[in-house]
């Protein structure tokens, strides 16, 4: 065993050495005016790879590993669009917060168990396939500080025999911006339809499921299917229900790969799950109201490996202050890499 371990050493390759770039970066003079193109001159710019950092918001090499605005008591608005098509009922959908709600999503009652306040009369709601928009509205009101905040859409489904269909909504850009300004300009997302992470909470799921259901970019609100004799799904003589039907053939040209079979299964309108009455609740995660991640601050890539040589860099500084400029050189190959960096203060005057 030692002699096999000494011969698979010495057969190992040894690292291959970096070679570190000989790099610098002079900037032609310090102080700028905004609006005036900045030159920098570059010394060994034949590096494989040189990144920028104008030392801008989002742009800091400070703040390459991460970024986090403090948004504590600053308040927020709510915003979102809807649209509502198929179906009769009316008032079956609601917009409702907690900020005492525990995260235990196991069924709606352990929902009820949480404080919900009912927004649905802050915002407008669709009226039709076209999408409204809610209005942004100011819910400043509804934070506490030091708790998350969760939103959920109510829904009910009424006796669809006697109330008429259920209808279906689509929620999308569901939108919860800070009220406080990145550096005065930029708005703040504390969340956006993605982040919300709404999930569907449906006591009937394994009886009459409601058809809700959630993606990144929409979030859709639908009760169950009102079950009566009339449907295909009860009709023993539909194609489906026939074994030889060419959708389950592979050899045959009508062949539907999703396509399963399933024997026919009479109405039974003794069910209690043909037409109930239900209630399920889309709800959102825990939403933190005091700080937000914002990400890393990323460079701008200005050379790779196979670009010619730099020997200077230009940039423009749009609005006055004291910038930090940061020009990062590699080299490296499969072993290591050898990094540079240079910083360069730069003032741009009014």
């Amino acid at each position: 065993m030692l002699a096999a371990a000494l011969i698979m050493a010495s057969c190992e390759k040894p690292a291959i050495e970096a070679e570190a770039p000989a790099f610098d970066v002079v900037a032609e003079k310090s102080t700028y005016k905004a609006g005036e193109v900045v030159k920098f001159m570059i010394t060994g710019g034949e590096a494989q790879s040189i990144a920028f950092y104008s030392g801008e918001l989002l742009k800091d090499y400070a703040s390459r590993t991460g970024r986090v605005a403090d948004v504590a008591g600053a308040g927020a608005t709510l915003q979102f669009t809807s649209s509502v098509q198929l179906g009769t009922q009316t008032n079956q959908v609601s917009l409702l917060a907690s900020t005492n709600f525990n995260g235990d999503y196991g069924s709606v009652a352990k929902l009820k168990a949480a404080t919900w306040v009912d927004i649905t009369n802050r915002f407008n709601l669709g009226t039709g396939t076209a999408f409204l928009a809610s209005k942004t509205v100011d819910i400043s009101d509804l934070l506490v500080a030091g708790k998350p905040i969760y939103f959920a859409f109510r829904y009910n489904t009424r006796k669809q025999a006697t109330n008429g269909l259920a209808r279906q909504w689509f929620i999308q850009t569901f939108t919860l911006n800070s009220k406080k300004l990145l550096d005065n300009s930029l708005t703040l997302t504390i969340a956006d339809q993605a982040g919300t992470g709404f999930r569907i909470v449906d006591d009937l799921k394994d009886k009459a499921p409601a058809l809700s259901s959630v993606t990144a970019t929409r979030l859709t609100l639908q009760g169950n299917t009102y079950l009566h004799a009339g449907l295909p799904q009860f009709n023993p003589a539909n194609p489906i229900f026939d074994p030889k039907n060419g959708i389950y053939d592979p050899q045959d040209p009508a062949y539907q790969p999703t396509a399963v079979f399933k024997p026919f299964v009479p109405f039974d309108p003794a069910s209690p799950n043909n037409d109930p009455e239900s209630e399920h609740w889309a709800v959102s995660k825990a939403i933190s109201i005091d700080k937000i991640d914002l990400g890393p601050d990323w460079s701008t890539a200005i050379k790779g490996l196979t670009n010619p040589a730099l020997t200077e860099y230009r940039y423009t500084y749009l609005k006055p202050g004291t910038y930090t400029a940061t020009f990062v050189a590699a080299n490296g190959n499969i072993d290591q890499q050898k990094v540079v960096t240079k910083d360069i203060s730069i003032t741009i005057t009014p």
